[in-house]
């Protein structure tokens, strides 16, 4: 039997749920691709397809129209003066700390980063001191924590960190902290700012110079309507030339992008989006209101939102004893809420979630998270 025949012999062909679900998982609500990115895929997803257009440096490629976007485009965007795009947000997060430290350097993170900064941070060799937050139920970052971080770095190693990060939104309660005055304080000390915007740009209007971040990242798949993984990297020009120094062997290869930015159907993607993802974000008061209202819909059944409040961004987390009880006396256990959801349509919790579970509103719409809420009034009333 032929090898391709015994693999699909075991394995078989892997389909996600209906493209027509109502689907409320934070990972993906803003990267399901628009109609352009699904034929831009089609058209562009042969292995090397934008490469057979390059001439050495892919974000000079005039067409497709590679080099308008990433430095026209995108800077104008994002608020930054130099921009590329990289292979993901985690890649973007270490190209900077990689460049702008040497080992064993201090850099500080808010304690609730998401763990590819931390591993960014490992990876590079550096030290990593955290700011806390104020715990359950608020997790709340304050900015006078980065004050005392940099003071500790200040008294055990004689200097300041080489950097700072600010997660904006966390990944984990969707809290928006004081993004300026967080740079502002950051400042102070001379240390520059890197904004984890993950889960910001591509959803909700954000700028880096008018925020003083100097660096900012996003993600293509999670928040850009594109075809992961992909993401973005925005620098000021201070920092340019060292971000994005080049080889001195090959020297039009930039050394911390390995020579080469995100290159296929991931670009094409989000630059098939881009005039979409550019418009939504112009909408972003009212994915507020609507993540506001589905959260109070949800406090009325039981449910208990934890984080910011009123809560600023489309990612929530909800702690839900009422359908935790259920799950300890249903046959179907801890997996019912997944699968009765499923039954309605309704995808993007995990599998065996009842307790504590994240989702998103983002772009579901008023008349859909409607039957969400009924969803989940339904269920709660059908195991009393």
């Amino acid at each position: 039997m032929a090898l391709d025949d015994i693999f699909l012999q075991k394995f078989g062909y892997i389909e996600r749920g209906p493209l027509n679900a109502i689907n409320i998982d934070p990972l993906q609500r803003g990267g399901i691709l628009t109609d352009e990115a699904r034929r831009a895929l089609v058209q562009w997803g042969d292995g090397y397809s934008v490469c057979d257009f390059c001439s050495g440096v892919l974000d000079k490629i005039k067409k497709p129209p590679i080099h308008d976007f990433v430095h026209g485009a995108l800077p104008e965007f994002l608020g930054t003066d130099e921009v590329r795009v990289t292979n993901g947000a985690r890649e973007s997060k270490f190209a900077v700390m990689h460049s702008m430290t040497v080992e064993g350097d201090f850099v500080v993170l808010d304690q609730i980063a998401h763990y590819t900064s931390y591993v960014a941070a490992q990876r590079a060799r550096l030290n990593i001191r955290t700011v806390p937050n104020s715990g359950n139920p608020y997790y709340k970052t304050e900015p006078e924590g980065y004050a005392t971080a940099i003071e500790e770095v200040i008294r055990e190693s004689g200097k300041p960190p080489a950097l700072a990060l600010l997660t904006y939104p966390d990944g984990n309660y969707g809290n928006l902290a004081d993004a300026k005055k967080v740079a502002s304080t950051c400042h102070e000390y001379d240390v520059p700012l890197l904004l984890n915007g993950a889960y910001s740009v591509g959803r909700m209007p954000i700028n880096a110079k008018e925020l003083g971040a100097d660096f900012i990242v996003g993600s293509g798949h999670k928040s850009m309507a594109a075809s992961g993984p992909v993401g973005v990297l925005g620098v000021t020009e201070e920092y340019a030339d060292i971000v994005f120094k080049k080889s001195p062997t090959h020297n039009v290869k930039e050394i911390e992008l390995l020579g080469c930015t995100a290159r296929g159907a991931t670009i094409m993607t989000m630059i098939a989006s881009f005039p979409t993802v550019v418009k939504r974000t112009r909408n972003w008061d009212n994915e507020v209101a609507d993540a506001r209202w589905f959260s109070e819909k949800l406090e009325g059944m039981g449910l208990i939102q934890i984080g910011d409040r009123p809560h600023n961004h489309d990612l929530m987390f909800f702690e839900a004893p009422v359908l935790f009880e259920i799950s300890q006396r249903v046959k179907k256990g801890r997996y019912f809420l997944y699968k009765d959801l499923k039954a309605r349509n309704i995808h993007g919790i995990k599998a065996g979630l009842t307790k504590f579970f994240k989702l998103s509103t983002f772009g579901v719409g008023r008349d859909d998270l409607k039957v969400v809420v009924d969803a989940f009034d339904e269920i709660i009333r059908k195991y009393e």
